[in-house]
């Protein structure tokens, strides 16, 4: 039975309790160590997107995660336990919504895809479905692709990452590359939405194409591109909690306030 969708106060305390936000399980030590990455220039941080020199400053990456993610403003705060504001997850979720709803209206493009397959496959699986029900085009992944040693796959609509016939948990954007490369070669038009994680969403938006990107607290380069308009929409969550289950009211409460439920 799918999930009936909660109300927002519900959504709330059930990320709270599952610490999809609210107190997470990233530690603090953790989220300071790749925001001095991103600011030294550390491309793997970057996730795909162009940073420049606009955020060589840690205090500013610091800065702009308390604000879109909820993780403690205070930079005397080094150790212990961080957090992500479930409010801004909602928040998030809502201004994600209308842009599905108008990908379902206009009967958009849509290519879905996660670095994240442990955490988020159903959620991004059970969005597609809900896309390509109402009308959109799913963009099906060319085949033979390969990136870093492996291979760009696709189940159930969502693009990941292959090797050794093993789905991997990746933050690279070259398998987002190798897509938006072939597709044009195959003589198939760029999506018109992205939806999807890590450096999957960072090189979608990078290329210009509207983008939800999904984000926890220890990943910054989502929501500096959030900031700086490149990326449409950053969804702040843990993205990888005890159970893949815990995402599905999450996911219930997106699809019904996109009227795609």
């Amino acid at each position: 039975m799918p999930t009936a969708a909660p109300s927002r106060s519900e959504l709330i305390e059930h990320l709270i309790r599952t610490r999809i936000a609210g107190d997470v399980a990233t530690p603090r030590e953790n989220n300071l160590a790749h925001y001095r990455e991103l600011a030294n220039g550390n491309r793997y941080y970057w996730l795909g997107l162009d940073l420049g020199d606009r955020w060589t400053d840690e205090q500013d990456v610091l800065a702009v995660m308390a604000e879109r993610c909820g993780v403690d403003g205070d930079p005397a705060y080094r150790q212990g336990q961080d957090t992500i504001d479930p409010e801004l997850t909602v928040a998030a979720l809502d201004r994600a919504a209308e842009l599905l709803r108008k990908a379902a209206a206009d009967r958009q493009r849509v290519l879905v895809a996660t670095g994240h397959p442990g955490g988020l496959l159903d959620h991004h699986a059970r969005t597609a479905a809900a896309l390509r029900a109402a009308g959109c085009e799913i963009v099906d992944v060319p085949l033979g692709l390969s990136a870093d040693e492996g291979v760009v796959a696709q189940f159930a609509g969502v693009a990941m990452y292959e090797r050794g016939s093993t789905l991997w948990h990746t933050h690279s954007p070259a398998p987002m590359a190798e897509i938006l490369a072939a597709l044009p070669q195959e003589g198939e038009e760029l999506p018109d939405l992205v939806i999807a994680d890590h450096g999957w969403a960072g090189c979608a938006a990078q290329h210009g194409l509207d983008t939800i990107g999904y984000a926890d607290c220890n990943d910054p380069a989502l929501f500096l591109a959030e900031a700086e308009e490149t990326l449409s929409v950053c969804v702040p969550l843990d993205d990888y909690v005890a159970s893949p289950r815990y995402y599905d009211p999450l996911t219930a409460y997106l699809l019904h306030a996109a009227g795609l439920a």
